[in-house]
């Protein structure tokens, strides 16, 4: 089934009607005449799941702010604090990136909205093209891991954990990340000034102004971060109505700053059924492919092999990773979890592995997916909106150090699970 689902994928056919495929095909040999009957069951699971109605909410709120000056008011008024570091207009990309994930939770998204006005800026001061890839890359894959984020929501409803302890599993990570993100900039570009050049303002502002300018700009998105993460952590609102907050919060900021009119509100409802309706196909198609593979005997093939190695929980969690990170130079992240956690799930609980902190690394080795060759969704969505003389040698070479970066996350959640584990366990209590 593998085999052939690369094939389709290598081949250029979508991930969605891949999947199916394949299913239909292998479910004909399992099921025969009944197999239509076995594989409604996949699309009415699917069309059932309330945790997964969240995902058009949370993508309604991101695709409002994206249509309102909220993120260009965000960008200016971090420019004004970071602009004098050393890499300052990359720093408040990567800002820009945290705020603007934690605020969407739609990962395409944030790299898209924040490269637009990012990658001019740099360019203005002659960034080096590496460090303005890598940073415009890094900084939107973000939204996997930051919550709220819509790979955790699928994640939470494919593994049967609480998207609420999963959140406040990934927050610790995603800060981490970013900061070392940032001290990595601040470093590069001290040492080697002309990799990224500070911003010295002819006419400084000041600090009055500034608090001003970042009160309005800054404000608004971290009300709305509160207001949903906040809820869902205290236990006020369940995934779905945590998400309709943060949709009406964000319908709420347009209309004060008097930035939503109807065709924008039209295009936000455009964008949202486009990439919801992506999203749900892959589901249907990854849930009638796992269901086929586990009936075919699949999921016992896989823990008898893994009994019979007969190794430690690091030992087995390296491999489960590795097969996760070489997954992603083909599949993008919604396959990965649709396909792998339903397969992963029976072998981590039988090894006694900690589910959440077992999540939280998955997460990692995606967002380090979402990085690398060939398939690097990044690379892809920075090459539409990158400027004509950035190459992809450029793109690959400037992320490099970001995904070693990504890495070094990984070796601590490893190495300290406290570090995943820690706020799920104050939730639980």
């Amino acid at each position: 089934m593998f085999i052939l689902l690369f094939i389709f994928v290598f081949l250029g056919i979508p991930v969605a009607l891949s999947l199916i495929v394949t299913s239909v095909i292998f479910g004909f040999f399992t099921f025969g005449d009944m197999l239509f009957n076995q594989l409604y069951g996949a699309i009415l699971h699917t069309a059932s799941n309330f945790t997964l109605a969240s995902i058009p909410l949370f993508i309604l709120m991101g695709a409002i702010l994206e249509k309102t000056g909220l993120a260009l008011r965000l960008f200016q008024a971090l420019q004004l604090w970071f602009g004098r570091l050393p890499g300052g207009l990359a720093l408040s990309t990567i800002v820009m990136c945290a705020i603007f994930a934690a605020a969407s939770g739609v990962v395409g998204a944030v790299e898209i909205v924040v490269g637009m006005m990012a990658l001019p800026a740099m360019a203005k001061y002659k960034y080096s093209k590496g460090l303005m890839a890598g940073t415009v890359c890094a900084g939107g894959s973000l939204g996997t891991i930051i919550p709220p984020s819509i790979v955790v929501v699928v994640y939470a409803s494919m593994a049967q954990l609480s998207i609420g302890q999963l959140f406040a599993a990934s927050l610790i990570p995603g800060l981490m990340m970013v900061a070392f993100f940032m001290i990595y900039i601040v470093g590069a570009c001290y040492f080697k000034k002309d990799l990224g050049p500070a911003v010295i303002l002819e006419q400084p502002v000041p600090l009055s102004e500034k608090l001003l300018i970042t009160s309005k700009a800054i404000l608004p998105p971290l009300l709305l971060i509160c207001s949903v993460l906040g809820s869902l952590l205290m236990g006020i609102a369940s995934p779905t109505e945590a998400a309709a907050v943060g949709a009406a919060g964000a319908a709420l900021i347009a209309l004060v700053f008097r930035e939503l009119s109807w065709p924008s509100f039209y295009g936000a409802l455009k964008t949202t059924i486009q990439i919801t309706a992506m999203i749900m196909m892959i589901v249907v198609g990854g849930t009638m492919f796992t269901s086929i593979f586990a009936v075919s005997g699949g999921g016992w093939m896989i823990v008898d092999v893994i009994s019979r190695l007969d190794i430690g929980i690091y030992q087995l969690t390296f491999i489960l990773m590795a097969v996760i990170f070489l997954a992603g130079f083909v599949l993008d992240w919604i396959s990965i979890v649709l396909i792998f956690v339903p397969i992963f799930t029976p072998l981590i609980k039988t090894a006694g592995i900690d589910p959440i902190w077992f999540a939280v690394m998955f997460m990692v080795v995606i967002q380090t997916s979402y990085l690398t060759p060939p398939m690097a969704p990044s690379i892809f969505y920075l090459k539409s909106i990158a400027p004509a003389d950035m190459t992809y040698r450029d793109m690959y070479k400037g992320v490099v150090p970001f995904v070693i970066l990504q890495l070094l996350v990984l070796l601590v959640v490893v190495i300290f699970p406290a570090v995943a584990t820690y706020l799920p366990s104050l939730i639980a209590n």
